[in-house]
């Protein structure tokens, strides 16, 4: 679903439609769970944030004011949703290495040689190169709209991304 469509979807579920929320939320919720879980490392905030998100979606798309990244408006969101929950759960329990197996294979879209490359890739990298990994190699989001959401230079997020990579390569 490109912008466009994305934002009429808003508008309509700032009307009430819920079939119009129901198509935003199909659309985006992979993006939206990948991103909580790569912030939260917990499966169970990520759910919650996802839910969460939703609701806020809906109460606030009257307020929503079209700037062409509808997909931004939705991870600022999430984002906040995330940071909120990482605060009041100072003493969270972080994912094991089996749940992050468990969700990666639970992740459509990705191939059993990307899951496997995926797994080796976490444990070796630094919490903020394995966030820019799933975004970009799980959710599919550009490089750029990394940097907005994580509110880093786009340069930063391409160096780490990139050395994310290189010990990858090493591996």
């Amino acid at each position: 679903m490109n912008s466009t469509e994305l934002d009429i979807l808003i508008i309509k579920t700032a009307g009430g439609d819920m079939e119009a929320l129901e198509s935003i939320y199909l659309d985006t919720r992979e993006k939206v769970y990948a991103y909580a879980l790569s912030v939260t490392k917990n499966t169970h905030d990520a759910e919650d944030v996802l839910h969460d998100c939703y609701l806020k979606i809906y109460r606030g798309a009257s307020g929503y004011v079209s700037q062409g990244k509808p997909m931004a408006w939705i991870l600022t969101i999430a984002k906040n949703l995330c940071l909120a929950k990482l605060n009041e759960h100072k003493d969270r329990v972080d994912l094991t290495e089996e749940e992050w197996n468990d969700r990666l294979e639970a992740m459509p879209g990705l191939t059993t040689e990307e899951r496997t490359v995926l797994k080796n890739c976490l444990s070796l990298l630094a919490e903020e190169e394995q966030q820019i990994v799933v975004l970009h190699a799980i959710a599919g989001y550009k490089h750029r709209e990394i940097a907005e959401h994580m509110n880093l230079p786009l340069s930063t997020v391409l160096s780490k991304y990139r050395r994310a990579l290189a010990k990858l390569e090493k591996m």
